[in-house]
């Protein structure tokens, strides 16, 4: 008889309370192994603390990554609800590639039918972008932007190597500019969005661990 080994751990990464509870509210049933949801802060330099203070713990040895909460989309026709999958998060320092994006994608569809999956870079931010600077970070390429999740990336594979990914809920875009979120309708569809979505981040975490040694 074959024994399974143990699967590595999940650590799923947010910075506000708003997210937080909106995974603490999602599906856990189809988890495959433990899993840990980190509320890191607010900000680059708390997502890299947090997410680098956890990692050291030896439970949480190999753990796997996803970066994850709400955003601001970059492109025009988006929309609050939409979702980003990033092929890459981007800041100051550099770019990290994420894993299994097609995966995440697949999963994602699944999960909440009729939601909008962009794909293309992430890029870091450490204030909130408003106005014109969305336009100069999608003249670099990049589809959203948020603070945490290229922090939380990078300190996770300074930290071992991994499969990282980040997922986020575009909270507000181009034509749909937010002041506060849970005050209106765009926000409220985000929290339902990011509540929707763990089963699939619990698929992409069974597809695309790394080979035990």
């Amino acid at each position: 008889m074959t024994v399974r080994p143990a699967p590595a751990p999940l650590l799923i990464a947010c910075a506000l309370g708003i997210e937080h509870l909106a995974l603490r509210l999602g599906d856990r049933s189809g988890a495959d192994g433990p899993v840990t949801v980190l509320r890191t802060g607010m900000g680059p330099r708390a997502a890299e603390r947090s997410v680098t203070r956890v990692l050291a713990d030896p439970a949480l040895t190999g753990a796997v990554v996803l970066a994850t909460g709400f955003c601001a989309g970059l492109a025009p026709g988006m929309h609050p609800g939409d979702l980003v999958v990033a092929e890459e998060t981007r800041d100051p320092r550099g770019a990290t590639p994420c894993v299994g994006t097609e995966l995440l994608v697949k999963e994602l569809v699944r999960a909440v039918p009729g939601r909008t999956v962009h794909t293309g870079p992430l890029t870091g931010s450490d204030h909130v972008v408003r106005g014109l600077e969305r336009a100069d970070l999608l003249a670099t390429g990049a589809i959203a932007v948020d603070m945490e999740s290229a922090a939380t990336l990078l300190s996770a594979v300074r930290a071992g190597e991994r499969p990282v990914a980040a997922v986020r809920v575009v909270v507000d875009a181009p034509e749909h500019e937010l002041v506060r979120i849970g005050t209106v309708r765009g926000g409220i569809s985000a929290f339902r969005v990011l509540r929707s979505i763990l089963p699939a981040f619990f698929e992409w975490h069974r597809n695309v661990l790394l080979p035990r040694r």
